[in-house]
């Protein structure tokens, strides 16, 4: 169904992590909120296309493999199943599309997209020699470098690039990208973030290299019409964007679905905010909607990475915790936009706290409360407005955040419905109640069924299978056979 047909469609992606190394959580959470907000999107009766992916291209990729003792192809297939098993692993919409940068079609639509960049005038060939690092696969000058070397990636070494490469024209695009930004004053969210991407571009920009010598790093995407250079790793991967849609083959396909809203982590900002966006302009392609940026999950103040090996595997995670839990964690816990410092107790804290001894615990009492005394959950209830006076504001605030990907704070909202009602119970006391005046008490207790299943409801993009859970308990009136979230001692 196409967008002119009436059908409102919704296209979100996240970022390709590398192949170079298992999954952390700090990918993990990008993913999640992009989930949360597909879900979101769809319970608001969108369409949507929802994608992910593997970036499988680079010198990281060809030395690990090297490194491993392994061909290279074999190396990128093994590791993009892990990337592709989070599907299962973090609770993701069934539907998720999920793209390789090895893919026939995409390789095919990075060199039709060079094509018509090069047809632009935006493509050159020239001698350069520059300081570069290969975690971030970005060039560095000497006033982004710390004693000599990149802050992110502070354990590899500060490389020298000394060849003959295809440049693209980044420079021409400065207006351009500046009345973008004009525009669309929401473009990168958070504002902050908009504001060091219209910066960084209002400096100046220097045109950047997209193409390697075949010689030096064979494994990439050959540059069309010139089988010794290859194209550098983000001029092939941000390409995804667009492929995974149908393009150049499908247009109609893609023009149902662009443009797209990104997800991103901080030190993707320059390459999405900026890079892929004039690279579009080049090859008179519309801008992408919006770019969500998070910051990063780090450990005692350090980034999480791959290169320092401070990593939290998400997998693990799920096998202590479950997924449902995790989705939560990163949800409600981490900071959506700033850096959050994360600690496996604060993890187990946040679970015994609010899992366990908070919704867990909430369900099992107000089920006891009706199961015990035969009070059945109605949903009529749903429309009477005087029920939520006093929660109303909660629920409002709880769309109103994820509307503006403020995962945390929309989250928060749930847990202050349960806060409320915990606090409702104590006050009330249904169970005595009922005892001594037996329509007052039923009336209390059908309260908190009816509230149980709102907050089911409003948990649905977050934790999905908990809220089927709870709505199919509170429908059948009937106790879970354990607890939801056992505590972990």
């Amino acid at each position: 169904m196409s967008k002119s047909s009436g059908q409102k469609t919704c296209y979100l992606t996240t970022t390709l992590p590398y192949v170079n190394s298992d999954p952390h959580i700090g990918f993990a959470l990008e993913i999640v909120q992009a989930d949360i907000w597909a879900r979101f999107q769809k319970l608001q009766g969108l369409e949507v296309f929802f994608n992910t992916g593997t970036d499988e291209h680079g010198v990281k990729i060809y030395r690990k493999a090297e490194e491993e003792g392994k061909e290279v192809q074999a190396y990128v297939d093994e590791y993009a199943e892990k990337f592709k098993n989070l599907k299962g692993a973090l609770g993701l919409l069934p539907e998720i599309n999920f793209i390789r940068t090895t893919d026939k079609h995409h390789l095919e639509a990075a060199q039709a997209f060079w094509e018509k960049c090069e047809k632009a005038g935006d493509i050159y060939k020239k001698a350069y020699k520059i300081k570069y690092c290969v975690g971030c696969e970005l060039e560095k000058t000497d006033s982004e470098l710390v004693d000599g070397k990149c802050p992110i990636h502070p354990n590899l070494k500060i490389e020298i690039i000394d060849e003959e490469n295809y440049f693209f024209k980044f420079s021409k695009y400065q207006k351009a990208l500046l009345e973008l930004y004009e525009k669309n004053p929401n473009f990168t969210l958070p504002a902050s973030r908009q504001n060091e991407i219209r910066a960084f571009v209002s400096r100046g920009l220097e045109d950047f290299s997209i193409s390697r010598l075949k010689s030096k790093m064979p494994w990439g995407v050959t540059v069309p019409g010139d089988d010794s250079q290859v194209m550098y790793v983000w001029f092939d991967a941000l390409v995804n964007y667009i492929s995974a849609i149908g393009w150049p083959t499908d247009m109609v396909k893609f023009e149902k679905w662009w443009p797209v809203v990104q997800f991103a982590g901080k030190d993707n900002l320059r390459q999405q905010s900026a890079m892929w966006q004039a690279m579009l302009l080049s090859a008179g392609l519309p801008a992408s909607k919006q770019i969500i940026i998070h910051g990063f999950i780090t450990s005692g103040g350090q980034k999480m990475s791959k290169s320092l090996g401070n990593v939290i595997d998400p997998y693990v995670l799920v096998k202590e915790y479950g997924t449902e839990a995790l989705r939560y964690f990163l949800a409600r816990h981490v900071n959506p936009f700033e850096d959050t410092d994360v600690t496996a107790e604060a993890i187990k804290d946040a679970y015994n706290a609010n899992l366990a001894n908070g919704l867990g615990n909430l369900v099992s009492r107000v089920l006891k409360m009706a199961t015990a005394n035969g009070v059945a959950f109605k949903d009529e209830l749903l429309k009477d407005k005087k029920l939520f006076s006093d929660t109303e504001v909660f629920y409002e605030a709880n769309k109103k955040e994820l509307e503006i990907f403020d995962f945390q704070k929309s989250t928060n909202a749930i847990w202050d419905v349960i806060s409320y009602l915990d606090g409702f119970i104590q006050k009330e006391q249904p169970f005595k109640k009922i005892k001594t005046n037996k329509l007052a008490g039923e009336k209390d207790v059908e309260f908190l069924l009816v509230h149980l299943f709102v907050i089911a409801t409003m948990l649905e993009p977050v934790m999905p299978e908990t809220a089927k859970t709870i709505q199919n308990l509170i429908k059948s009136g009937t106790m879970p056979e354990k607890p939801l979230f056992p505590r972990k001692d």
